[in-house]
């Protein structure tokens, strides 16, 4: 019996480890010596399907001055960061959790919730230093290592636990304790090395943070009101401290830490924080009447002139809840104060949509595309009003000539080919759905449309031409599974 429960206890380690470390098709090798971190690539690679996913599921935000905004906020962490290694992509998440993370491959998900929670830019921008930092230490890829080792080591003290208890004669209960033993050991291994990312991930974070501009303190005045919130039940405590193990020592930590910054001006705080933030808020409301009715709560609250970003989070509100006029005179307002700023223009544009007033948006649009030529957030809402307006080819030549400078997002290239598909030009239509795919990473997918594109009558030369370069380029990268996929897709299409 006993030789039997040792031949057992090997063979489901041998099985164990074969789970954790085989299938290199899907996942690689990361519990090598030889290679004890996988390639930055690869991390790439694994953090975009997470996303997909993400996105697939409705959880990524899709708002181009939102998109903008925290990208922007994003880079001006990473300049400072000194890593050429990691590509870095930072999106907002639909989620009214406190809570931020970061992914493989420099992917870095900041939850509205967050945002909602923080009381200045410099708050976000310490939290979003500190998920910086988990990538450039390569904490997921370290964390995983440490998982994968200690869930091996797990396996064998539970079998060796249960060979003991047989052999011995141990009583169930006596078991029952080994095994909680075991299983309480391996759980603090895994806190005590969470806790030392966070430590580190602070130390480098503080650094990023003050080298933007931003108060150095900030990122530990946000932890000190997270741990404030959650007060002594654990079950009140933000997802923040569920995920970014916190105490009074941590935060001492990162006070001292901040304190050693030479005293100087930081003065990075940016206007377009409290407009994002109220547009999150309207965003994020449960629906129209709830927006609204929190912003007449808050003028009602503070009779007399109000902030800019009060104001142009009342006219989103009002705009979504379709009392059109009132939100064009508070934009109107609003732009006659302050014509520099993006944000105005687009609420304005939108709001005479809703009105009816096709002409006067478009003719708003094309001044604030006239004034900001380009810009992300102009280009991208003008080509949409001028969708809407039955202006399909206009509003593809618009984009098209943002997406040749800049490289399109996943929505961006959806909506090009939405517009390429209403002009008629079906074409370039199933081209701009591959790159979508391929952004997405969705390999067989994005082949698939290239050879509808290419099936497409009267294709110029020069359209066959490129997309038959796509085509070879991306099917380098097909794995035979892939391959296998995209002909099952063509075959259900053409029956």
């Amino acid at each position: 019996m006993r030789n039997f429960l040792l031949s057992f206890c090997f063979t489901v380690l041998a099985v164990h480890s074969s789970i954790v470390l085989g299938s290199t098709d899907d996942l690689p090798d990361i519990g090598s010596s030889a290679d004890t971190m996988i390639s930055t690539s690869e991390e790439y690679r694994i953090g975009r399907q997470i996303v997909r996913g993400l996105r697939q599921a409705g959880r990524v935000m899709e708002d181009a001055l939102l998109d903008d905004y925290i990208e922007g906020l994003g880079h001006k962490l990473v300049v400072h960061a000194h890593d050429g290694e990691h590509r870095f992509t930072f999106f907002m998440v639909r989620d009214d959790a406190i809570n931020a993370f970061a992914m493989p491959g420099g992917f870095i998900g900041v939850n509205a919730g967050l945002m909602l929670a923080t009381r200045n830019e410099s708050e976000l921008a310490g939290v979003m230093a500190h998920e910086v930092a988990h990538v450039t230490q390569r904490h997921v890829v370290r964390r995983a290592q440490s998982t994968q080792r200690t869930s091996m080591v797990t396996t064998a003290a539970l079998i060796a636990a249960l060979l003991v208890g047989v052999t011995t004669g141990a009583s169930p209960d006596a078991m029952q304790a080994m095994i909680m033993v075991t299983q309480g050991a391996a759980m603090q291994q895994q806190i005590n090395y969470t806790r030392s990312n966070e430590y580190e991930a602070d130390r480098v974070g503080i650094g990023y943070l003050a080298a933007a501009g931003y108060e150095p303190e900030s990122m530990a005045d946000f932890f000190e009101t997270m741990n404030t919130m959650s007060g002594v039940s654990a079950s009140r405590a933000p997802e923040f401290l569920r995920t970014h193990p916190m105490g009074i020592n941590r935060i001492a930590e990162a006070k001292n830490r901040a304190a050693n910054f030479p005293p100087r001006t930081y003065d990075a705080e940016s206007e377009s924080y409290w407009l994002m933030r109220e547009r999150l808020r309207v965003l994020m409301a449960e629906n129209a009447d709830k927006a609204l009715e929190y912003y007449q709560q808050e003028l009602a609250k503070n009779p007399g002139p109000q902030p800019d970003y009060v104001m142009y989070g009342y006219g989103l509100a009002l705009k979504n809840r379709g009392l059109a006029a009132d939100a064009e005179g508070v934009f109107t307002d609003l732009l006659n104060r302050r014509s520099d700023v993006i944000a105005y223009h687009l609420g304005l544009a939108e709001s005479q949509m809703v009105a009816g007033d096709l002409d006067g948006s478009l003719s708003t649009f094309e001044n604030a595309y006239r004034l900001f030529p380009r810009n992300v957030p102009v280009t991208v809402a003008y080509s949409e009003g001028l969708l809407r307006a039955g202006r399909a080819a206009q509003a593809h030549r618009v984009l098209l000539d943002l997406l040749n400078r800049v490289p399109p997002t996943s929505e961006q290239a959806r909506l090009i080919a939405m517009m390429a598909s209403a002009e008629g030009d079906m074409a370039n239509a199933h081209y701009y759905m591959s790159e979508y795919h391929l952004i997405n990473g969705d390999l067989p997918m994005a082949v698939n449309q290239l050879q509808l594109a290419l099936a497409q009558p009267d294709l110029e030369p020069v359209q066959r031409a490129r997309y038959q370069a796509r085509l070879q380029e991306i099917s380098k990268y097909l794995t035979p599974e892939m391959q296998r996929g995209a002909q099952r897709s063509r075959a259900q299409q053409s029956s």
